[in-house]
C-alpha cells in the first residue's frame, strides 16, 4: 500500500465524485452495500455527502438463472462475474460481495481490498408448518421422517443427509425472502439459511434452531462483508485498508487458503471454519463430504493467527490427502 496519505484525502488524488459501486440487486446485498458505505463515510469526513456514492445493482448469472443449482451453471463465482467486468471496464469504482461467493483466486486486475466485521457464520434451520419444536439436545429431531428439505448448498446437503439419511433433499434458489415464503407455504419441510443474512434483514426470529459451527461447517467465508477493487486503484485500495477488520481478515485468509488447498469444484461439498481463540491461536475447522451424505470427514487444526494461510494450506492438504480421489474430480 502506498504510504503518507491520510484516506480522508482520498478524492484528490484525481478521482471525481461521485464514487461508483457495484452490488447485486437482493435485499441483503443491499444492506451490505449501506452497511459499508456508512463505514466509509464514518472514516472519510469528505465522503458524508449524500451525493459521494452512486449504487449500481448489476444482474449477475448467479441472479438471473434460478432454475438450476450453481454447481450446474459454473459455480459460486456466477455471482461476481458480471460485477467484475464491470470494474474492468470502469463501469464502477469498487464492488461489494458477501466472501463465501468470491472465488478464491480474483480475475486478473481485481484484488480483495478489505474485509469487513463477521456476522455470525452459523448455519440455521427454518421450520415449516409440519415440524414439532425445536430439542436443543437433539438440532434435527424437529424434521419429520423422510421430509424433503430445501437447499441449494451441497455442503448443507451432505451434512444434513450424514446425520439424518431418511430425508431427502430439494433444490431452492432465490433471496432470503423468497425461500423463508417457500418454506411457509409447505413446499419444503425445512431449509438451512446463514444466519448472518437473516440477522442483517432483522429476521433472525425465523430461525428455529441454530447449528454449531463444528457440527455444521459453514462455508468459508461465510457471514464476512468482502470488497473488490481494480488492482491498480492504490487511493481506494488505501482507504480501504483503513476499515479491514484484522479478526475478519486472519479468519477469511485461513479459510480461503484451505479452499484452495482442496481445488474441489463447486459439486464437492467443502465447509471451512475459522475462528481466534482467546488466547490469540486461530482454530480452523474443514470438512469435505460426498453430497449425498454417504462420505464426511471433518478435521481441525489449531496454530499462530499470523500464520492463517499456512493453517489453511496444511488443513487443505491433509483432508485432500485422506479423501477419495474422485471426490476432486
Amino acid at each position: 500500500m502506498p504510504t503518507g496519505h491520510h484516506p480522508a484525502a482520498m478524492p484528490e488524488h484525481g478521482r471525481g465524485l461521485p464514487l461508483r459501486v457495484g452490488t447485486r440487486g437482493s435485499p441483503l446485498a443491499l444492506w451490505q452495500t449501506r452497511h459499508f458505505l456508512s463505514i466509509v463515510t464514518a472514516l472519510c469526513p469528505v465522503l458524508r455527502d449524500a451525493q459521494a456514492f452512486e449504487e449500481h445493482v448489476i444482474a449477475t448469472s448467479g441472479d438471473r438463472i434460478q432454475d438450476r443449482r450453481l454447481a450446474d451453471i459454473g459455480g459460486k463465482g456466477l455471482f461476481a462475474k458480471e460485477i467484475h467486468e464491470a470494474l474492468l471496464d470502469r463501469r464502477i469504482d469498487f464492488a461489494v460481495h458477501s466472501l463465501k461467493d468470491l472465488e478464491t483466486e480474483m480475475p486478473p486486475g481485481i484484488v480483495l481490498a478489505c474485509t469487513l466485521k463477521r456476522e455470525d457464520a452459523r448455519d440455521a434451520i427454518i421450520l415449516g408448518p409440519g415440524c414439532a419444536a425445536p430439542d436443543p439436545a437433539d438440532p434435527y429431531a424437529c424434521l419429520p421422517a423422510g421430509a424433503v428439505i430445501g437447499t441449494a448448498s451441497v455442503r448443507r446437503q451432505s451434512q444434513i443427509l450424514f446425520a439424518r439419511p431418511d430425508l431427502r433433499c430439494g433444490m431452492i434458489r432465490g433471496n432470503v425472502q423468497t425461500r423463508l415464503s417457500r418454506v411457509r407455504g409447505g413446499e419444503f419441510a425445512a431449509s438451512l439459511l446463514a444466519l448472518a443474512g437473516l440477522k442483517r434483514l432483522g429476521l433472525q426470529g425465523e430461525a428455529a434452531v441454530v447449528l454449531d459451527a463444528e457440527a455444521m461447517v459453514p462455508a468459508a467465508g461465510q457471514g464476512i462483508v468482502g470488497i473488490t477493487v481494480r488492482e491498480s486503484d492504490e487511493a481506494l485500495r488505501e482507504l480501504l485498508s483503513a476499515i479491514e477488520d484484522r479478526e475478519a481478515a486472519a479468519v477469511s485468509r485461513a479459510e480461503r487458503a484451505f479452499l484452495g488447498a482442496l481445488d474441489g469444484s463447486c459439486r464437492t461439498p467443502i465447509g471451512g471454519h475459522a475462528r481466534l481463540l482467546p488466547g490469540g491461536e486461530l482454530h480452523l475447522t474443514g470438512l469435505v463430504a460426498r453430497p449425498d451424505g454417504s462420505f464426511l470427514l471433518k478435521r481441525a487444526l489449531t496454530g499462530p493467527a499470523p500464520e492463517a494461510e499456512r493453517l489453511g494450506r496444511e488443513l487443505g492438504r491433509s483432508l485432500r490427502a485422506d479423501s477419495p480421489a474422485d471426490l476432486f474430480a
